[in-house]
C-alpha cells in the first residue's frame, strides 16, 4: 500500500505535532500510512529525554518539549520537514532499518545535486564534510512512527548557534544552498516527493 503524501505548506509546530499524535493514537491496522511535507515557523524543539543545557541563548524563538527522540534542534522557513506516519509492524521493518532507509533516501537526493553526503552510525542524520545537513528524530508508538526528518535547504542558520545542535557542542550545520545556487524549497520538495513515492516501505 503506497503511503498518502501530503504537502502542507508552512505550519505551526505544536499544531502539527498534536495532529501526528492524534493520527497515530486513532489509527488501526488498516489505516493507510501517510507522509507529510512542510515547513515550520521558527521554533526550537527538545526531545523527550533532551537536556535543556543544550539550549544556550534562545532569544525570542519559542522552545517546545516534544516526544521525539534526540536532543534539541531548530526548525524554520527554508527547511524541508518530512514527517513519517508509518506502521512498521505492517511493513515488517525494525526502527534501525527504517532510519537507514530515510538516510539513504536523503543521500540519494543530494547526490542528484552532486552533493556527497554520508551518515554516521553513532549520530543519526546526514552530513556533508562533517557538517550536518539533515536531522532525524522519531517516535514509535505501538509499532507506528511519527515525527521524521528536517533537511536544511535555504534558510537562516543563525539560530543553530543558539543551541548545541542535537546535543553536540560546536556541531556545524550546512544547507543545500551552500553547495548550489538558485535552489528553492519547492524544487527540493518535488525531488524528495519523487524519491519517497518510489520507496517500498
Amino acid at each position: 500500500m503506497t503511503p498518502v503524501i501530503r504537502n502542507l505548506g508552512k505550519c505551526e509546530y505544536q499544531k502539527i505535532w498534536h495532529k501526528m499524535r492524534e493520527f497515530t493514537l486513532k489509527r488501526t491496522q488498516n489505516t493507510p500510512d501517510e507522509i507529510w511535507l512542510l515547513e515550520h515557523f521558527p521554533v526550537f524543539t527538545l526531545g523527550h529525554a533532551g537536556n535543556k543545557k543544550h539550549i544556550l541563548n534562545p532569544g525570542d524563538i519559542p522552545i517546545i518539549q516534544t516526544d521525539r527522540g534526540g536532543q534539541v534542534t531548530y526548525h524554520g522557513p527554508g527547511q524541508l520537514v518530512v514527517y513519517f506516519l508509518i506502521d512498521l509492524r505492517r511493513k515488517k521493518l525494525g526502527i534501525k532499518n527504517f532510519v537507514n532507509i530515510l538516510e539513504n533516501s536523503i543521500i540519494q537526493s543530494l547526490a542528484e545535486y552532486n552533493i556527497t553526503a554520508t551518515s554516521q552510525p553513532d549520530a543519526p542524520g546526514i552530513y556533508v564534510n562533517d557538517a550536518k545537513i539533515c536531522s532525524i528524530g522519531l517516535k514509535v508508538h505501538r509499532g507506528c512512527t511519527y515525527h521524521g526528518l528536517a533537511l536544511n535547504v535555504d534558510m537562516d542558520l543563525e539560530p543553530f548557534s543558539r543551541i548545541n545542535p542535537c546535543g553536540y557542542k560546536d556541531l556545524k550545520m550546512a544547507q543545500i544552498s551552500d553547495f548550489i545556487t538558485n535552489v528553492s524549497i519547492s524544487d527540493i520538495r518535488e525531488k524528495i516527493y519523487n524519491i519517497l513515492f518510489k520507496l517500498e516501505f
